[in-house]
């Protein structure tokens, strides 16, 4: 009986020590993540304008009304293109050249592998206004990158009218490959090189290595950046409004910037704000599902 007794005490006494580490984490959970976003869906089907402290009007429901308005607005879908380039330059870009050097850089195809780990992993670690203002000023009418073209094309007059979108993709490449680079190299390193020696006794050459035993193994983790580039893709907004604000005329906006206009420029309109709070959320959660079922379909297992 007493055996009984100790037994029920030690499973209490584990059920207490498990609540007593997870309830503050799941507290906390709940309170930063799960209430606002809740929170949020809810605003979006309301008539919230400020509520009576701002001399609102009482809240209403006034259900899918604000999604209406946004699905006919034609800055949303320029928006929501601006975003899904930026996508496809973050996933179709930025991780196979982050894969490309850290490749390069754990081969010791190059000499200086620290050297050049550490300038090309920089532009991560520097603060993005500062980037922001650096590049705006590199692509500036007068800056330097007009004044490099005229070297080989005399009487070069650059614009940010025809492509305005090309010198934001290009500054957002060079500066989150490198965090990708260092992904790769950390889990480059985990793989057992007897295994590659292996295959290279059997005869395989380097790109066989590399599509047959190397991508396979690092499967998981390219899924796991591809949900890193969409999340961060969809959620841009300090870069952009640092070099383009976006303009011109709403030419480089995407749906962060279009958000903040609707909540805090002119007159506020929150409900709205939220809806396309919304919509990226659930955009992020296709994209993601989309890249989680292409590894199940086609990736190994790392």
């Amino acid at each position: 009986m007493a055996k009984v007794n100790t037994m029920a005490d030690t499973k209490r006494e584990q059920r207490r020590a498990y609540w007593a580490l997870v309830l503050p984490g799941f507290l906390l959970y709940i309170a930063v993540m799960a209430f606002p976003t809740i929170f949020s869906v809810v605003l979006s089907l309301t008539s919230y304008n400020g509520g009576k402290l701002f001399g609102g009007k009482p809240v209403e429901m006034v259900g899918l009304k604000w999604y209406v308005r946004l699905f006919g607005d034609e800055y949303f879908y320029r928006a929501l293109k601006n975003n899904l380039w930026i996508v496809l330059v973050s996933v179709l870009g930025q991780i196979p050249l982050g894969f490309f050097l850290a490749y390069v850089l754990y081969r010791g195809l190059v000499r200086g592998k620290d050297f050049f780990q550490t300038m090309i992993y920089l532009p991560t670690v520097i603060s993005t206004v500062v980037i922001g203002i650096l590049w705006k000023s590199f692509f500036a009418p007068h800056g330097a990158f007009p004044e490099l073209m005229r070297i080989f094309r005399p009487g070069y007059e650059y614009t940010m009218g025809s492509h305005p979108m090309i010198p934001v993709l290009f500054v957002i490449l060079w500066m989150y490959s490198g965090m990708y680079m260092i992904i790769f190299m950390a889990n480059l390193q985990k793989i057992d090189n007897a295994v590659i020696e292996a295959a290279r006794i059997d005869g395989a050459g380097e790109m066989q290595v590399l599509r047959y035993v190397i991508l396979p193994a690092l499967s998981g983790v390219i899924v796991v950046t591809a949900i890193l580039a969409i999340s961060g893709s969809l959620k841009s907004f300090d870069l952009i409004y640092v070099m383009t604000g976006g303009g011109p005329a709403n030419r480089t906006s995407v749906l962060s910037i279009y958000m903040f206009d609707k909540a805090f420029k002119g007159a506020p309109n929150y409900p709205l704000a939220n809806a396309i709070s919304t919509v990226m959320v659930i955009i992020s959660f296709l994209l993601i599902g989309l890249t989680k079922f292409a590894e199940k379909k086609f990736g190994g297992r790392e």
